[in-house]
């Protein structure tokens, strides 16, 4: 889980090249949604980054804003959270890691612009 880099990324995920993704998730409802925004995010954001997904300093949270995504060299990343609701739902959100037999959630929920 140490020195893994970026080798694929859509709007919703980036994959390592050991098969984890990183993903948000949150159980939306009618009239709602929040995430976090990869859709800027190109490959050559990550070119020569590698990251150490073995513990939890290979994000941090910014308030208000999004995430922060830290290498072990090089420069950060950072993905803009955003959110919507009409008051009367759930603002939480989950940062994601994901793969074969591997599951661990963080909550990001301050971690957004939310409108509404």
């Amino acid at each position: 889980m140490k020195n893994l880099k970026v080798i694929k990324l859509d709007t919703e995920s980036i994959e390592f090249e050991n098969g984890i993704t990183l993903s948000s998730n949150h159980e939306s409802d009618c009239c709602e949604s929040h995430y976090l925004s990869m859709s800027d995010l190109t490959i050559a954001d990550f070119e020569g980054l590698e990251f150490d997904l073995s513990n939890d300093n290979f994000f941090k949270r910014i308030d208000g804003y999004g995430i922060e995504l830290i290498p072990i060299n090089g420069h950060s990343v950072k993905i803009p959270g955003y959110g919507y609701n009409n008051g009367y739902y759930s603002s939480h959100l989950d940062l994601t890691l994901s793969g074969k037999d591997f599951n661990r959630n963080y909550d990001i929920s301050e971690c957004q612009v939310i409108d509404g």
